[in-house]
């Protein structure tokens, strides 16, 4: 191993001191060094990310291999994430560089981050068109749905923030449904009445595109129950009782 890439390893203790911050999980003469170190967005409730750098015998003249994993983000957003974390090793000089790399994760994580929404839909008329339309929309922009059909109308998504933004768009720039005539029209009237990241407001993910119906206040309660989203259902419900 080179001697800036025993020394950079040495002090990234005192730099990731928090409390299973950092590991050092191999030091080789043949393999090179295979440090870890875990990086958190947000406090105790916000994203967790693991960084796995395999610090090649020549590093830092040839950049790191580095594995990405996370509880919170899925198998996709990892991905991106390791992507743009070789690309960024790719273009520094050749000089130790794994001390910067979390704090770059750190700026840039929130674009991977997890959001949840729920949308407020006006009407369903042509309801096969439609709700094929949103599952549709889902599938494309890899978000996850709940589809709540009662006296309000409401979609839940789960995802990327552009992704829902880019959801919401469509919604008002296609013709999804029909009016009171029969002609083919667009959403315009759907309200989103809350987004945030998911850390805050959820108890866990969600998966796929369901579409449930309920015929009572108590029973669209018991859906958000269900879904562990109580404190968001008490955020959104002044809007639903207007």
């Amino acid at each position: 191993m080179s001697e800036a890439a025993l020394e950079e390893v040495s002090v990234l203790p005192s730099i990731y001191c928090g409390q299973g911050e950092f590991r050092l999980i191999q030091q080789s003469a043949e393999d090179g060094l295979l440090v870890q170190i875990n990086s958190t967005v947000g406090g105790e409730t916000g994203l967790d990310v693991s960084l796995l750098f395999n610090l090649h015998p020549h590093y830092p003249c040839c950049p790191p291999n580095i594995s990405v994993s996370s509880t919170r983000l899925s198998r996709t957003q990892c991905h991106s994430i390791r992507q743009k974390l070789l690309d960024q090793a790719a273009a520094l000089p050749s000089e130790p560089m794994v001390y910067k790399l979390p704090a770059w994760v750190k700026i840039h994580q929130r674009e991977e981050e997890e959001w949840t929404a729920v949308l407020l839909l006006d009407h369903i008329r042509s309801r096969n068109r439609y709700v094929g339309r949103l599952e549709q929309w889902t599938q494309q922009l890899q978000l996850a749905g709940r589809l709540l059909l009662g006296r309000s109308i409401l979609i839940i998504l789960q995802g990327a923030r552009a992704d829902i933004k880019e959801f919401c768009h469509r919604l008002k720039s296609v013709k999804v449904d029909v009016d009171s005539s029969g002609k083919k029209c667009k959403e315009r009237m759907m309200k989103v009445l809350i987004e945030s990241p998911s850390a805050f407001c959820c108890g866990h993910s969600l998966q796929g595109f369901v579409v449930k119906n309920y015929q009572s206040l108590a029973e669209l309660t018991a859906a958000f129950q269900d879904l562990h989203m109580t404190e968001l259902y008490q955020k959104i419900l002044p809007s639903l009782s207007d």
